[in-house]
Parts: structure tokens; C-alpha cells; sequence
């Protein structure tokens, strides 16, 4: 398979600069071919802005997402935005590294899908009508790709289990999951989630890899997170919200995702 890992740490010799290497030595080994992203090695431009068309707006006016379609139709998109949409298009498999910073993702790498998800790449595709409301949450242009996100975190695993102080996991990554991977369509694949970084030592790193090469290992067979697809029948449109009769009395991030007897 090809797989892009897109890598977000300022320190090569962290916890998380060893696991991206380990990775990669690991995939390839497999005989996979693997491509990084490494976003402060790249000095990664984070901004949304202006710069990212080599047009400049109409009548001087900066508007995100017309800009960006326009600039993605004409083919007059910023050099390394394109370099990465190539990448994500060869890529059989996305895996976003990165440690929790502040509940989410460092801002690099929210940049880069700023910047990287374009108006018509990665959103506004597709018929919006009454019976189907754009190409996103389960089809569009990622479609038949799969993604995970590898991420670590300084807190033990009870500080984010169902009552612990920190929410649950699964409830802080579903912006990620949910709402940048799933939605143009790549199918995820639960995550590989590193507690309690800075009690790492030689053993527990080498368990911890143990328990990364076989996550590597099954990259192309492990069940993905059943998110359930916006234009497959469970969801009203163009309101989008869950009919009645899907998971009735249940509210917020855990409605979105099917039972197994519904799978």
C-alpha cells in the first residue's frame, strides 16, 4: 500500500519523532511505500490566507472559500498545496501523527488541513438537493482510502476514559475523526492513542512498538469506526440531523456512530 504519514512535533528526538521512525522502518519493511509529511522539518506555512492562490482576490477582497475554489478550478493553487493534494492523492492511507496539545491537534497541523482541504478537493463536491447534500461524511474524494490518527497524550488513559476529568477520548478526537477524515470520505480506523508519555522507558517503548507494528501490520484489514453515512438513509436532509427512528433518545457524538447489529 501507499501511505502518507503527515507528522506534527518541533523535536525529531521525542517520543513521537521515534514511533514516525519506527513507522516508517516498519512499513517499509512490509514492503509498503511510505511518504512524510513532516511539518516543522517543512516549516509548514499554517495561515489560511491570501498567499495560498496566485491570483489575487477579486476587488482585493479576501474570502476563504471562493478564493480557494478558484484557485483549485484554474490549477493556480500555492505550489505546496499542491505537493500535498498529490500526496493524499496517491496515498492508500493517511495517518495523521501527532501529541494532544490543548485537546486537539497542534495548530501546524491544523493548518495543513486548512490550507490542504480545498473548495472542490476536499469539500464542496457533489449534488446539494433535497435527496443529497454534497459528497462528504462517508463519500467524496477520499472514498475507498482508509486513515488513523496516532496520537499521544502526557494524561493516563483514566483521565480520558467515559468519566475521566479529560472527556472521553473517543469524544475528543471525534472533531478529527469525524469531521476531517470522515468527512471527505476516507474510512478511520480507531486510533492508536500513547498515555502517560513522560513515563516511557526502554521497555514500555519497545512494548509500545510492539503494539504499533501490529497496528501497522492490519492497516488494510482492521474494522473501521462506524460512522454513519450522511446520504444513506439515517439522516434528514437538507437538515441533517438523525430521523427519529435512528437511535431514538440519543444525543451528541455517540449518535453518529452505528450499533453493530446495525452494521
Amino acid at each position: 500500500m501507499n501511505i502518507l504519514i503527515v507528522y506534527a512535533h518541533p523535536e525529531p528526538r521525542s517520543l513521537n519523532g521515534s514511533l514516525k521512525d519506527f513507522a516508517v522502518s516498519h512499513l517499509q519493511a512490509a514492503g509498503h511505500a511510505v511518504q512524510v509529511s513532516d511539518l516543522y522539518a517543512m516549516q509548514w506555512k499554517a495561515g489560511l490566507d491570501a498567499r495560498d492562490s496566485l491570483d489575487p482576490p477579486v476587488d482585493g477582497r479576501f474570502d476563504a472559500s471562493a478564493d480557494s475554489r478558484r484557485a483549485f478550478d484554474a490549477d493556480r493553487q500555492s505550489a505546496d498545496i499542491k505537493l500535498e493534494q498529490d500526496k493524499l492523492r496517491w496515498a492508500d492511507v493517511l495517518i495523521l501523527q501527532f501529541p494532544l496539545w490543548w485537546y486537539s491537534m497542534p495548530a501546524i497541523m491544523k493548518g495543513w488541513v486548512d490550507r490542504v482541504y480545498a473548495n472542490g478537493f476536499a469539500y464542496g463536491v457533489g449534488e446539494h438537493s433535497d435527496a443529497r447534500w454534497g459528497e462528504r461524511f462517508g463519500e467524496g474524494v477520499m472514498s475507498g482510502k482508509r486513515a488513523m490518527v496516532m496520537v499521544s497524550t502526557g494524561g493516563w488513559e483514566s483521565h480520558y476514559a467515559p468519566r475521566g476529568i479529560g472527556g472521553p477520548i473517543d469524544d475528543i478526537l471525534f472533531p478529527i475523526q469525524h469531521g476531517i477524515l470522515f468527512y471527505p470520505g476516507f474510512a478511520v480506523l480507531p486510533p492508536f492513542v500513547t498515555y502517560r508519555t513522560g513515563k516511557i522507558d526502554d521497555a514500555k517503548f519497545a512494548a509500545l512498538c510492539t503494539a504499533l507494528g501490529d497496528r501497522l501490520d492490519t492497516l488494510g484489514s482492521t474494522p473501521p469506526i462506524p460512522f454513519r453515512p450522511q446520504n444513506a438513509g439515517d439522516y434528514d436532509i437538507p437538515a441533517l440531523t438523525l430521523k427519529a427512528d435512528i437511535t431514538p433518545g440519543l444525543e451528541g457524538f455517540g449518535a453518529h456512530r452505528a450499533a453493530v447489529d446495525d452494521v
